[in-house]
């Protein structure tokens, strides 16, 4: 290949063309057949969704709608989001993203450093009130001058960028061998747009959809009818009303998949094999796995991985989060202890020695509060680092650097053993807002935030 055939000129270039990689027999050896995963979440914006962003966007100049100096205003969950906003960042568009507060914080850090105004709305609200972020980017998009709403759940330019990109990369790279196709539907464009392309080139290509529990499309499918939805936590898949980019017509089958079973294979595809799903791409390989079973070895199934886990380290890939929301088993409160409620975050320790400034960075870029001060490693409590003496002095000017943490020391709060039972954390917090949990010679803080998550963690049933 040539320098110019192998360099991009801009970061749209580089969206499609992703890799199709096949599972490790041994990741499933009860299943005899092929199952291929393509990984679209590196696409540049983390997602399949690129594509999308981009066929839209393109249409959308075509056709007159969106003009130079104008306006993006789109509805997300994240990922439509993130690539509109890659798109509108390389072609000079202002952007404005909708999107549920249920979204991960990762997504909604990312959309705001690609550039866009990002409007959080209540996810827990009706498809009718006019709070739903559907409604509040449709509401924005008129008020703005210059503004287009691209609409993805109901935009046909949706469908046809992955009947254009997506399933043509994916019949070239499977040489025309592909008995069946598994996916997820949140707007409805991936699975109908790529469904549509492979039935065209095979009517025997099995398409199989994926819904988690409390989406409509799964019930709407079987039944052409529209239940009442549900709150499920999976992001980017499932819907509360039919989506005009879905066609139901398409599909030979749907699985659905628990919120639990999908974070639970997303943790253990990336610990076991180093490909990194997040929760929607996690509930594929279940629904997959499970239709995969059922096929004869020459069988080549699959499936989609459609954006990247880094945008959900805090959900789906965060212990505690799993935890707080019942997708690992609670413990019994009959003998639980005060480390089963401490949580995952910044922990650190400081020496006597050290400087005043390094204490304040610690305590105010890392959050690490109470600040345990020691004598040496793994040694003596001292105490801990006295915020209110380092105020004064932050506001005095004093500078900091020639000080030491000596000189800004106060007694430590209440001390609990990690293996104490977890009675004493509450009752200790009840008079004071944190204490240090002492953990193999460290020391970690727990406060009255923390216990309002972690206590849910109990079983007292058990």
């Amino acid at each position: 290949m040539s320098e110019k055939e192998s360099i991009c000129d801009t970061i749209l270039d580089a969206i499609g063309n992703t890799p199709l990689v096949r599972l490790p027999k041994d990741f499933a050896p009860d299943v005899q057949c092929e199952i291929l995963l393509k990984l679209d979440y590196l696409n540049p914006g983390g997602s399949m969704k690129d594509r999308i962003a981009l066929h839209m966007v393109r249409e959308a100049e075509k056709k007159g709608l969106l003009k130079p100096g104008g306006r993006i205003v789109e509805c997300s969950s994240g990922n439509t989001g993130a690539g509109l906003c890659v798109v509108a960042a390389a072609l000079g568009y202002a952007i404005t993203i909708v999107i549920p507060d249920k979204m991960s914080s990762e997504k909604i850090s990312a959309l705001r450093a690609l550039g866009a105004e990002v409007v959080v709305t209540p996810c827990n609200v009706d498809i009718e009130s006019p709070m739903h972020y559907t409604k509040v980017a449709g509401r924005i998009a008129a008020e703005t001058e210059g503004a287009w709403w691209p609409d993805q759940y109901h935009n046909r330019d949706n469908t046809d960028a992955h009947y254009y990109s997506t399933a043509p990369e994916l019949w070239e790279q499977c040489g025309g061998k592909l008995d069946v196709f598994v996916a997820g539907a949140g707007t409805g464009g991936t699975l109908s747009g790529i469904g549509r392309y492979l039935k065209e080139q095979n009517p025997q290509v099995q398409i199989v959809g994926v819904d988690p529990p409390g989406s409509i499309l799964a019930h709407y499918w079987e039944h052409q009818e529209i239940c009442d939805s549900a709150p499920y936590a999976v992001e980017g898949v499932g819907e509360e009303e039919v989506p005009g980019a879905w066609d139901p017509h398409l599909i030979d089958q749907y699985e659905v998949v628990p919120d639990g079973e999908s974070f639970a294979m997303a943790r253990r595809l990336a610990a076991e094999t180093g490909i990194f799903p997040g929760g929607s791409g996690g509930m594929n390989l279940v629904a997959a796995l499970k239709i995969a079973r059922t096929l004869p070895a020459n069988a080549r199934l699959v499936t989609i991985l459609p954006d990247y886990g880094k945008a959900y380290l805090s959900k789906v890939y965060s212990e505690d989060w799993l935890r707080d929301f019942g997708y690992l088993p609670k413990v019994a409160a009959s003998h639980a202890k005060v480390r089963d409620l401490m949580r995952e975050k910044n922990t650190a320790v400081l020496f006597s020695i050290d400087s005043v400034a390094w204490a304040v960075r610690q305590a105010g870029e890392r959050g690490v509060r109470p600040l345990p001060v020691q004598d040496g490693l793994g040694g003596k409590l001292l105490g801990v680092f006295d915020e209110d003496r380092a105020l004064q002095l932050l506001a005095e000017g004093a500078n900091l650097d020639k000080m030491h943490v000596a000189q800004c020391l106060c007694a430590a709060p209440v001390v609990l053993l990690a293996g104490a039972p977890w009675q004493r954390a509450v009752e200790a917090l009840q008079h004071t807002e944190a204490v240090l949990v002492e953990v193999r010679g460290e020391y970690r803080s727990l406060d009255r935030r923390d216990l309002l998550q972690a206590l849910k963690r109990l079983d007292h049933s058990a």
